[in-house]
C-alpha cells in the first residue's frame, strides 16, 4: 500500500480487512503471504569467481601481451629451443599478468559488500498480534495487515501506519533513512503534503528504524523489496560503477598504442620480405618466423608491462598520505578521480556541521526598575567539549557569569531538569552524549557557565582530568538537590518538569517550548538584582519578539527555562503545578558549522570546484547555515540558488538544466533525489563527489563518481563509497582534493616517462630491422628494461612534491588526453634519441671497440651472409654477447637520465635539482646497482644474455646517454617560451593520443 501515509487509520485496517483488536487470522496471513511476499530483502548471489577473473583480460593491451606470449612460446618450440631462458620471455609475461589480475578481483569483490551490509539492519524478531493475541515472531514472518507493537529499543521489522499510541508520544531515530540529526516524532493523522518525502510521513515506521521513545501499535504496510530499505537495495542494485577518468585515459591510449604497435610490426615485418630468402635463415619459412620474433620483441617493447603495477603503486602511495589527512581511501583510482572533481554535493549534518547541538544565544531579563531591558548573551564553542567563553551584548567576555542570578539558575536549571549524559571518550579523544542532543548542550551549558563562590573556578576547572572536567559543574548541582519527581515532556504541554529538594527547599524546575513556558510564567528573574517581578504584557511581548528573531532570523532551536518554589512535603508532581512559573530566560541552539568549513569552501572555489549543500532539513534552516558559514557571501540571497526536492522536480526540463548549474543548496531530500542529483549533474559532464553517512546514501555513493563516507556513519554507506572520512570534516575532502590533483600530476608525469622509453625501444628494434643489422637487444633484455628499469624510478615519480599552487588552477578536463600535442613530439624526440643512441652503442661495439672486431660498416650489415662467403673474421662474432649489452647499457643509463627529466614538466633541473626527490635518486641508484649485478654475476649474466663491460665501454655508454637531458632542457626553454604551444598548432590535431567527445554516463 503506497499511500498508507495520507489515508486514516480506518481506511488502512479496512484496505487489509484487519480488526485492531483481533489481527490477522491464519487463512488471512497465508492469503496476504501469497498475494505481497515474505518479508525477505533478497540480496543479489553476487558475480562469479570465474568471471570476475576472466573479467581482468578484457582488455587490448592484455590481450596483445598474451598473444606475444603464446606465440613466443610456440615459435620457441618450432625451433626446438630448450632450456630455461628458452621460455623465461612467455614465463615472465604470465606472471606479471597474473599478479594484475589477483589485484583486480581482490578490489571487484570488496565492492559487492555494501549490500551484504543492508542485513544488519533487519530486525530479527517482532511483536504480532494475530488470532486476538500477541506471540513474538521472526520478522520474516510478518504479512501487511499484521498488527506489530513497538516500544523503546525495538527495530522496526517492516514499513508501518501508525493506529494507536500507548504513550504520550513516539519518536523514532531514522537518521539512516533521512540523515536528520535529531528522532522525528511520530503521529496518527494522515498526512496531506503533495509529494511527501520520508521526513513528511510523520505516520509511517520505516524498517531498519530505530524507537528512541514512547510506545505504540501500527500495522504493516510493506515488506521485503516494497520498503524503505528494499528501494534503497534496488537502487543500489541498478548501479553501475564508472570507470574513472584516468582508467578511461589510459583505456583509450591502449587501443591508440595496439593500433600503432600492429602497424609498426607488419611494417617491419614487411620491408624485411627481401630478406626471408637469405641462407642464414635456412630457407624462406625460416626467413618469416626470424623477422616475426622480431615483430613479437617490437610489441614486447613497445607495450608498458609495468605500467598497471607503477599506477597501482602510486596510487597506493597517495592513499598513505591522504590517510594522514583523515581521507581512507576504499578504491585506489578514486584517488585520481578526486584531481578532476568539479561539484562537491556535500550532507549538511556532521559534515559541515559538527553534529553537536550548542547553546549560542542566552536572552533574560537585565534590570526592571529603569524601564524593562532584556539583553542577549552569545556563548561560543560548537563541539560537546565543556569549553566555550560567554559575551555580553558588547561582545565583553564574562570572566564569572555564574554571579549574575538569571545566568546562575539558568545553569541549575539545565543541569537538574535533564535526563542525557555527557561524558569523555579517552579511545576517540572527544566528548561523547547519550541521549537527546537538545538536553546534552544544556548540560555543556552548565559547565560553560560555572559554579558560584569563588573567582578561582575557572583555573580550577582547567586543571581537573577531561574525563572528571566532562560533568563536574553538572554533577556539583546534582549533589547539592535530591530528585523527587520528574513529569515527562508530552505533545500537549511541550515541557519537561523536575521536583527537586535542597534542605529546606523545594523547587519545580521546567523546559519547553517557548510559547508554552511563557503562557505559564506570572513571574521573572531579574539579572541584574536577583529579585522577581511580575511578568507584564510588554516585557512578554519583548521576550516573544525576540524569540521570533531567534527562530526565524537565525533559525535557532529555543527553549524557555523556568522555575517554581513548591510547598515542602510535596512527593510528585501534576501538570496542573505546571502554572505561575517563574520565566529564567530563553536560549537558542543550533548544530553549529566547523570553523575550518569556511576557508575550505573559499579553497573549492579559487580551486573552480562549485559546493552544492544537500540536507534533509527545512529550506530556511539550511539557507542561515549557509550564511553562518560565510563561504556563501558572494550570493546577495538564495532565489536561484536554493531549492526543496519538491520545487526542484515541478521545474520544466529546461529550467532544471539552469537550475543545476546555479544550484548552491537542496533541501528536504531522500535517497532517490541524491542519486537523481548525480545523474543529472553527470548528465551535464560534471564530475560529481558526493557524501553521506546513512544507509539512504548508499545509492547516491555508489553512482557518484566518487563517494565520500562519514567515519562515523553506517557501514553500508562506508561499504558503498570510495572514501571513508575519518573526522566528518569536509576541510579534509578539500584536502584530499588538492592530494588528488598532485597525485594525477605525479601520475601523468611517470606514464611520460615510461612512453618515452618505450617509444625508444620500438625505434632501436625498428632502426636495427630497417638498418639490417643484427638483433640489438634480445626480448628476455627487452623485459628487464621494462619491469626493473623502467618500473622503480617510475615509482619514485610518483613521490614529486605537490605544486603550490595546485588549488589555485581550474579542474582538468575529463576528456583531457594523458599526452598531446606539443608535448606528445617533446616525447617522441626524447623516444627517438633514446632508440638510436641504444643502436649508436651496438654499432660502435663492433666498427671502433678495442675489444670488437672492428668491422666495415658494409659488413655488419651483410652478417646474414657471412656463412656462404670467405670473411677475414669468424662468423660467431655476431653471436658475441658484449653489442647487445653495451645496447642495453646505454638503454637503461639514458633512461635514468630521462627519469630526471621527469621531476617537472617544464621546470629546468636547475630550478628543481634532483635532490627535491631522493626517492628517485635512491631508485636510479638501485637500478644501476640490479643492472651491474646482472653484467657480473655469471648465473643472471647467463639468462639475461650479457657480460661484464670494460672501462672503455662504460665510457662510451656515459657519452651515449648524457646528451638526453640537454635535449629535454632545450625542449623545456621552449615550453616556458610557449614556442611549443604555437608548435602544437601546427598539428592537425590538438591532441594526438585519443580522447573521448563526452563524458559518458
Amino acid at each position: 500500500m503506497e499511500d498508507a501515509y495520507a489515508r486514516s487509520v480506518p481506511e488502512v485496517l479496512d484496505f487489509f480487512g484487519v480488526e485492531p483488536s483481533k489481527g490477522l487470522t491464519d487463512s488471512q496471513v497465508a492469503l496476504h503471504a501469497k498475494i505481497y511476499g515474505r518479508n525477505v530483502l533478497l540480496l543479489f548471489a553476487g558475480t562469479p569467481f570465474w568471471k570476475l577473473v576472466l573479467k581482468q583480460f578484457d582488455d587490448l593491451l592484455v590481450k596483445i601481451l598474451i598473444a606475444a606470449a603464446i606465440v613466443s612460446f610456440i615459435l620457441t618450440l618450432i625451433n626446438g629451443e630448450t632450456g630455461l631462458t628458452a621460455f623465461v620471455e612467455p614465463f615472465v609475461i604470465l606472471l606479471i599478468l597474473a599478479a594484475n589480475a589477483a589485484v583486480g578481483v581482490i578490489t571487484e569483490t570488496n565492492a559487492e559488500k555494501a549490500l551484504e551490509e543492508l542485513r544488519a539492519y533487519q530486525a530479527e524478531v517482532a511483536t504480532v498480534l494475530r488470532n486476538g493475541g500477541f506471540s513474538i515472531l521472526p520478522a520474516t514472518e510478518l504479512v501487511p495487515g499484521d498488527i506489530v507493537e513497538v516500544t523503546v529499543g525495538c527495530k522496526v521489522p517492516a514499513d508501518m501506519r501508525m493506529i494507536e499510541m500507548l504513550s504520550d508520544q513516539l519518536r523514532v531515530d531514522q537518521a539512516i533513512l533521512t540523515g536528520e540529526s535529531s528522532s522525528a516524532e511520530k503521529e496518527l493523522e494522515s498526512t496531506v503534503a503533495t509529494n511527501a518525502v520520508y521526513q513528511d510521513k510523520t505516520n509511517i515506521l520505516f524498517s531498519g528504524t530505530v524507537v528512541v521513545a514512547g510506545r505504540g501499535r501500527a500495522v504493516v504496510v510493506g515488506v521485503g523489496a516494497n520498503t524503505a530499505m528494499g528501494s534503497i537495495r534496488d537502487s543500489m542494485l541498478h548501479t553501475d560503477d564508472e570507470a574513472t577518468p584516468l582508467k578511461k585515459k589510459l583505456d583509450e591510449f591502449g587501443s591508440f598504442l595496439a593500433k600503432v604497435i600492429a602497424g609498426i610490426c607488419m611494417l617491419v615485418w614487411i620491408v624485411n620480405i627481401g630478406h626471408f630468402r637469405d641462407p642464414a635463415h635456412g630457407g624462406f619459412f625460416g626467413g618469416a618466423i626470424h623477422y616475426f620474433k622480431i615483430a613479437v620483441a617490437l610489441a614486447v617493447a613497445a607495450i608498458p608491462e609495468g605500467l598497471p603495477a607503477v599506477v597501482t603503486t602510486c596510487l597506493a602511495l597517495g592513499t598513505k598520505r591522504m590517510a594522514r589527512l583523515n581521507a581512507i581511501v576504499r578504491s585506489l583510482p578514486s584517488v585520481e578521480t578526486l584531481g578532476c572533481t568539479t561539484v562537491i554535493c556535500s550532507d549538511k549534518t556532521g559534515t559541515l556541521t559538527t553534529n553537536m547541538m550548542s547553546v549560542s544565544k542566552i536572552c533574560v531579563l537585565d534590570s526592571f526598575h529603569h524601564g524593562p531591558l532584556i539583553t542577549e548573551y552569545s556563548v561560543s564553542g560548537t563541539t560537546y567539549a565543556p569549553e566555550g567563553i560567554i559575551y555580553d551584548n558588547n561582545g565583553l567576555q564574562l570572566e564569572l557569569p555564574a554571579k549574575l542570578p538569571s545566568l546562575f539558575h539558568l545553569a541549575m536549571c539545565s543541569a537538574l531538569c535533564n535526563e542525557s549524559v555527557l561524558q569523555y571518550n579517552p579511545d576517540k579523544a572527544c566528548y561523547e552524549k547519550i541521549g537527546e542532543s537538545t538536553e546534552v548542550a544544556l548540560r555543556v551549558l552548565a559547565e560553560k557557565v560555572g559554579l558560584p563562590g569563588f573567582d578561582s573556578i575557572s583555573s580550577a576547572l582547567n586543571m581537573l582530568s577531561k574525563h572528571e572536567r566532562a560533568s563536574y559543574c553538572n554533577h556539583y548541582w546534582e549533589n547539592q538537590f535530591r530528585k523527587v519527581s520528574t513529569l515527562d515532556f508530552s505533545r500537549d504541554r511541550k515541557m519537561m518538569s523536575v521536583l527537586c529538594i535542597q534542605k529546606h527547599t523545594q523547587i519545580m524546575f521546567s523546559k519547553g517550548a517557548p510559547e508554552s513556558i511563557l503562557s505559564r510564567c506570572s513571574h521573572i528573574l531579574c539579572n541584574d538584582s536577583g529579585s522577581t517581578v511580575l511578568m507584564s504584557a510588554s516585557i512578554r511581548d519583548e521576550l516573544e519578539s525576540r524569540f521570533h528573531s531567534f527562530a526565524a532570523n537565525e533559525t535557532l532551536r529555543c527553549l524557555a527555562l523556568a522555575m517554581k518554589l513548591i510547598p515542602m512535603g510535596q512527593q510528585s508532581l501534576s501538570p496542573h503545578d505546571e502554572k505561575d512559573l517563574t520565566f529564567i530566560g530563553l536560549v537558542g541552539m543550533l548544530d553549529p558549522p566547523r570553523e575550518e568549513v569556511r576557508n575550505a569552501m573559499l579553497s573549492c572555489m579559487s580551486a573552480g570546484i562549485r559546493v552544492i549543500v544537500v540536507t534533509g532539513d527545512n529550506k530556511s534552516t539550511a539557507e542561515s547555515l549557509c550564511r553562518k558559514i560565510g563561504a556563501f557571501d558572494h550570493l546577495e540571497d538564495f532565489t536561484g540558488h536554493s531549492y526543496t526536492a519538491s520545487e526542484f522536480e515541478e521545474l520544466p526540463p529546461l529550467q532544471q538544466t539552469l537550475a543545476l548549474q546555479r544550484m548552491a543548496l537542496f533541501t528536504r531530500v531522500e535517497p532517490s533525489h541524491k542519486k537523481m542529483l548525480v545523474e543529472a549533474l553527470q548528465h551535464q559532464n560534471e564530475v560529481v563527489a558526493m557524501t553521506g553517512d546513512g544507509v539512504n546514501d548508499a545509492p547516491a555513493l555508489k553512482k557518484a563518481d566518487i563517494g565520500i563516507a562519514m567515519g562515523s556513519g553506517t557501514a553500508v554507506a562506508k561499504s558503498a563509497s570510495d572514501m571513508v572520512l575519518a573526522d566528518d570534516n569536509f576541510a579534509s575532502i578539500v584536502a584530499a582534493v588538492a592530494e588528488g590533483r598532485a597525485i594525477y600530476n605525479n601520475t601523468k608525469q611517470f606514464i611520460r616517462y615510461m612512453i618515452s622509453s618505450n617509444i625508444g625501444e620500438v625505434v632501436c628494434i625498428f632502426v636495427a630491422a630497417v638498418l639490417g643489422i643484427p638483433d640489438t637487444l634480445a626480448p628476455v633484455q627487452l623485459l628487464w628494461v621494462n619491469l626493473v628499469t623502467d618500473g622503480l624510478p617510475a615509482t619514485a615519480i610518483g613521490f614529486n612534491k605537490q605544486d603550490s599552487d595546485v588549488m589555485k588552477a581550474k579542474p582538468r578536463k575529463i576528456n583531457e588526453a594523458v599526452v598531446s600535442g606539443w608535448l606528445f613530439f617533446r616525447y617522441l624526440v626524447i623516444g627517438a634519441y633514446v632508440g638510436l643512441a641504444t643502436v649508436a652503442g651496438f654499432v660502435w661495439w663492433f666498427l671502433y671497440s678495442d675489444g670488437g672486431p672492428k668491422l666495415p660498416y658494409r659488413e655488419l650489415m651483410n652478417f646474414d651472409t657471412c656463412p656462404t662467403r670467405e670473411t677475414t673474421y669468424p662468423c660467431t662474432i655476431f653471436e658475441d654477447r658484449h653489442p647487445s649489452t653495451v645496447s642495453m647499457t646505454v638503454l637503461v643509463v639514458v633512461e635514468m637520465f630521462n627519469a630526471l627529466n621527469n621531476l617537472s614538466e617544464n621546470q629546468s633541473l636547475l630550478v628543481i635539482p634532483p635532490w627535491s626527490n631522493m626517492w628517485l635518486v635512491g631508485s636510479i641508484a638501485l637500478t644501476m646497482l640490479l643492472h651491474v649485478l646482472i653484467l657480473y654475476v655469471p648465473p643472471l649474466s647467463i639468462l639475461f644474455s650479457v657480460t661484464p663491460l670494460s672501462w672503455a665501454e662504460w665510457k662510451i655508454v656515459l657519452y651515449l646517454s648524457f646528451p638526453v637531458i640537454i635535449i629535454d632542457e632545450i625542449l623545456k626553454f621552449f615550453s616556458r617560451k610557449s614556442y611549443g604551444m604555437r608548435f602544437g598548432f601546427r598539428f592537425r590535431r590538438n591532441d594526438l593520443l585519443p580522447k573521448s567527445e563526452r563524458h559518458d554516463k
